[in-house]
């Protein structure tokens, strides 16, 4: 065989792996960008942001009112609301939309390992509530399911029914949950909840502040989107090897 045919075939077998090269790049980039979507609600372009923090949250311009704290809030400006134990030495603070799909993803996953390690004392978890679907697609269901849960806290009912929310969260176009009548119907699933006080709560809108300057906290926290699940002040959510198993094998980890 000649050089120059050598040559050519070299070449050849050079630009066939480079070629190879690419598209092994571009599918690891596909890949990641479809994860990417997949586990979290964004708050949208960098251009729409400010109209998204502007309008997040917020009904036919409304005035949210005055900002009354969910009864046992605590943390600053007492915008988290505690489940568990306050011995438990790991902490996981998490922010959601109860219109966030990713949202609904993570508690489907999730919340089996968080009740486990919540009731044996192992973990207790701070609730933080955001509205940017509001702000994302219209409409007000955020902003009143999460007045809604706040109502149930206020009944000690909390954690219950915040679950029979996610697990009967409409699709994130359908904005049900700007419905009170519906907010209340799912209250019946919850023992004891149903309530003349409950539902004054819920139609008066009695923590709608309280929502808005939990929201204003998400937006000026600097977090991308919704849910934010952090274990004892690191973001956890962003690791793409995380899983329920070894959120379990972290927090017994820490027990010492």
């Amino acid at each position: 065989m000649s050089e120059k045919n050598r040559d050519g075939k070299r070449t050849a077998r050079e630009r066939l792996a480079v070629e190879r090269e690419k598209q092994k790049a571009a599918e690891k980039r596909r890949r990641a960008l479809i994860v990417g979507a997949s586990v979290v609600c964004v708050l949208g372009l960098a251009a729409v942001i400010g109209v998204v923090a502007a309008n997040a949250g917020k009904d036919d311009g409304d005035s949210a009112g005055p900002v009354v704290a969910p009864s046992g809030a605590r943390g600053k400006d007492g915008l988290a609301i505690p489940v568990g134990k306050e011995s438990a030495k790991s902490t996981l603070t998490v922010w959601e939309d109860f219109r966030c799909p990713a949202c609904k993803g993570f508690e489907t996953a999730y919340r089996p390992v968080i009740h486990e390690l919540t009731a044996a004392g192992k973990l207790k978890v701070e609730y933080h509530l955001a509205t940017i679907i509001d702000g994302n697609m219209g409409g007000s269901g955020s902003r009143k399911a999460a007045n809604a849960s706040a109502c149930a806290q206020d009944a000690g009912k909390f954690t219950a029914y915040h679950d029979v929310l996610f697990d009967n969260q409409p699709p994130e176009p359908d904005d049900a949950f700007a419905e009170e009548d519906k907010l209340i119907e799912l209250a019946g699933k919850v023992d004891g909840l149903d309530t003349p006080a409950f539902r004054a709560c819920v139609n008066d809108g009695r923590h709608d502040g309280w929502v808005e300057k939990s929201a204003a906290a998400f937006r000026e926290g600097g977090f991308s989107g919704t849910p934010t699940v952090l274990l004892d002040g690191k973001n956890i959510y962003q690791d793409q090897s995380m899983t329920p198993a070894k959120l379990k094998q972290m927090v017994e980890a820490a027990q010492g």
